[in-house]
């Protein structure tokens, strides 16, 4: 089974990513091959098998981004092995190398994780943190259990360089948003900048229903591992 399409990937112009505004980002169909698609939809991830992670104080006065979340780790024996062996692909030389080619680096430290989201939460208008390059979102849900009026749609946001990254603009406050397509085999990369503003409005859906992706986040190695080493330690006392 294979997961990726390499030649998708492989099509995908680096120039035209990098001169993207207002900042480089991509929502391209199809990265995955229909086959595996499908395999991964059909070994979801039960949601008890997630952390909530709801009502969390963030920087900067922005509202709390609530969400059911699990991180990736090869210890997890749940793991359904479609996915391992998805992510095994994502570990891969081919997608090392698109992601070299595509964020123009050298080196970088994949981590991955679900996140399932109830009715009523969303992601406020942000930045990244500085140790990350940027994050590819695949979107798992489909026409057969999500509206796009429900919401879901990652949301490129321009402010023409007006906001402070240290604060917390509502999605009104921004002079241009770009949506994307999140129902189907689709995916959204984007490289973080200084103002690489993003969200996700608050859902609408179903008491029922579940916005459902997996995000691979890239990040820059050493601040990676000094951010990590903080957490520790913040942990520890």
């Amino acid at each position: 089974m294979q997961y990726l399409d390499i030649d998708k990937l492989d099509a995908i112009d680096a120039d035209a990513f990098a001169n993207t505004k207002p900042y480089p980002f991509i929502n391209p169909a199809g990265l995955l091959t229909d086959d595996g698609y499908a395999r991964l939809l059909e070994n979801q991830l039960d949601v008890s098998l997630l952390n909530p992670s709801f009502n969390r104080k963030r920087s900067h006065g922005q509202y709390s981004h609530d969400r059911y979340v699990l991180e990736y780790q090869p210890e997890l024996e749940f793991v359904p092995a479609a996915w391992k062996d998805f992510i095994a692909e994502l570990q891969g030389s081919e997608y090392s190398q698109f992601i070299k080619r595509l964020y123009r680096c050298r080196s970088f430290h994949l981590n991955m994780h679900w996140h399932y989201a109830p009715t009523g939460c969303g992601v406020s208008p942000h930045c990244d943190s500085i140790h990350k390059m940027g994050s590819h979102i695949f979107y798992l849900n489909t026409v057969d259990d999500w509206d796009p009026s429900w919401g879901g749609q990652t949301l490129v946001l321009d402010d023409h360089g007006r906001f402070d990254t240290n604060s917390a603009p509502a999605f009104e406050d921004f002079d241009n948003i770009i949506s994307s397509e999140c129902v189907g085999n689709y995916s959204t990369l984007f490289l973080r900048r200084d103002r690489s503003w993003h969200g996700v409005r608050e859902l609408t859906c179903p008491d029922d229903k579940l916005r459902k992706v997996f995000i691979v986040v890239i990040s820059r190695p050493l601040l990676y591992a000094a951010r990590r080493a903080i957490n520790w330690l913040k942990k520890k006392k």
